[in-house]
């Protein structure tokens, strides 16, 4: 009796480690090549579900999603780097993204400057802008789609398959980049804090 008792707790404690787990983090494997040089595919990396419970992604940082209309019928989430919140403006033109009127600096993680351009668009709220980091083979927001909050599964955090490609999973932040008036008031409103 007493040997059932600890396999059963055993069995309990391993059910709800597992359990906790799979609420917080999970595993993907990266299969195509939109996200090169910072993503390889192959890449197996684990992705943080936990992070944008509280509050919404950031610019710059890389993230995993449910693919949104009209790629909806894709087998695999995408992983793309955050470029436009809710209410920025976004622009891509001369070879460089513009968000809000502000060039990005980006040649430090893309593969290559965009060969294509896009007229300027408005970020919906609740939806983000998204781009590959390998800008100019990546199905991604410039053709026309932003990804909705909902669909969004976590941050990427770091590659652990290969060996050789363990990493932190590199987040970037554009300071300069001035925000809009509305998402001012609105995280005003929000947390009673004034952006400087």
């Amino acid at each position: 009796m007493k040997i059932l008792r600890e396999v059963g707790i055993t069995v309990l404690i391993a059910v709800a480690v597992f359990a906790v787990l799979r609420l917080t983090v999970q595993s993907y494997t990266v299969v195509m090549s939109s996200m090169e040089p910072t993503f390889l595919q192959g890449d197996c990396i684990m992705v943080n579900k936990v992070t944008y419970r509280s509050s919404g992604p950031q610019r710059g940082q890389v993230i995993v999603f449910n693919p949104p209309p009209p790629n909806e019928e894709s087998r695999y989430p995408f992983i793309k780097r955050v470029i436009g919140l809710p209410g920025d403006t976004v622009e891509i033109r001369d070879g460089k993204v513009f968000v809000n009127g502000t060039a990005l600096d980006e040649d430090e993680y893309i593969k290559e400057r965009p060969d294509y351009t896009m007229a300027a668009i408005v970020v919906p709220e609740n939806e983000y802008f998204v781009l590959g980091d390998n800008r100019n083979n990546s199905s991604d927001s410039h053709v026309g789609w932003t990804v909705p909050r909902d669909n969004i599964i976590g941050k990427a955090w770091f590659t652990y398959w290969p060996p050789g490609r363990l990493r932190v999973a590199k987040h970037y932040s554009y300071p300069g980049v001035p925000v809009p008036e509305q998402q001012e008031m609105a995280l005003t409103g929000a947390f009673g804090v004034q952006l400087g």
